[in-house]
């Protein structure tokens, strides 16, 4: 074999990966900021501090980190409703007699 047989291709490593911003995963910016927002909108009804605001917010986006992780399709999937797969039967008619 020749030299140029023995050596590896470089290939891109960003090939297959997820979108990311910095360490959080892109699929994750959304529900964040919508339980930043429901955080502070239950914090200011029920008449809590910035602090007791942060650590709900805190609380909220971690219960959803731990349950949906990197791969939120796992855990989403499992309410998408399963499709209704029905059955008919019909006779056959002939076109021409």
């Amino acid at each position: 074999m020749s030299q140029a047989q023995n050596q590896f291709r470089t290939i891109n490593p960003m090939l297959g990966a997820q979108p990311r911003l910095g360490p959080v995963p892109a699929d994750q910016v959304l529900p964040w900021g919508v339980i930043l927002v429901l955080s502070y909108v239950i914090a200011q009804a029920i008449g809590l501090s910035w602090l007791q605001t942060g650590f709900l917010a805190i609380w909220g986006i971690s219960t959803w980190w731990v349950l949906t992780g990197n791969r939120s399709w796992r855990f989403l999937s499992k309410f998408q409703p399963a499709p209704t797969w029905t059955r008919g039967y019909s006779h056959y008619q002939r076109i021409t007699k």
